[in-house]
C-alpha cells in the first residue's frame, strides 16, 4: 500500500521527467509543446503539494493551477498568480485548433525562454514548500 509520501513522490518524480521533456521540447524548437509540458511540470507539483496538505492521497482531476493550490496554505503574490494563469494557457488552449494558430504566433524563441526562466523559478519555490 502507497503512503502519502509515495503518492507525493510519484508526483515529483513525474514532474522531474517532464522538467527534461521540456528542455528537449524547447531545443528541437518545439516551443509550443515545451510550454504545455512546463505547465505540466508545474500542475504535477501542484498535485504533490494538494496531497501534503490534505487527507486524501489523489489529487482533484482538474488542470487549473490556481485552483489546486487554493487547497493549500501556500499563499501566491499577485506576480505569481499572473503567471500562474497564463501558463494555464498553454494547457488549455493548446489543445484546440482554434487558439493552436494564435499561440504558435507569440511562443517564439525569446517568448518561451522568457516563460521558461519563470516556470523554473516557480518550480523550484514550490518544490521547497514541499521541505
Amino acid at each position: 500500500m502507497m503512503t502519502k509520501q509515495d503518492y507525493i513522490n510519484f508526483w515529483i518524480d513525474q514532474a522531474e521527467d517532464d522538467w527534461t521533456a521540456v528542455d528537449t521540447l524547447f531545443k528541437g524548437l518545439n516551443y509550443l509543446q515545451s510550454l504545455f509540458f512546463a505547465h505540466l511540470v508545474i500542475e504535477k507539483i501542484c498535485k504533490s503539494l494538494w496531497i501534503k496538505y490534505n487527507q486524501e492521497n489523489v489529487p482533484p482531476r482538474t488542470h487549473n493551477l490556481i485552483h489546486l493550490l487554493t487547497s493549500t496554505p501556500i499563499k501566491l503574490t499577485d506576480d505569481r498568480s499572473e503567471f500562474l494563469l497564463s501558463l494555464n494557457r498553454f494547457q488549455l488552449e493548446g489543445r484546440y485548433p482554434d487558439y493552436l494558430t494564435k499561440l504558435h504566433n507569440i511562443c517564439n524563441e525569446q517568448f518561451t525562454m522568457s516563460m521558461l526562466d519563470t516556470t523554473n523559478q516557480l518550480r523550484l519555490w514550490l518544490l521547497e514548500r514541499l521541505q
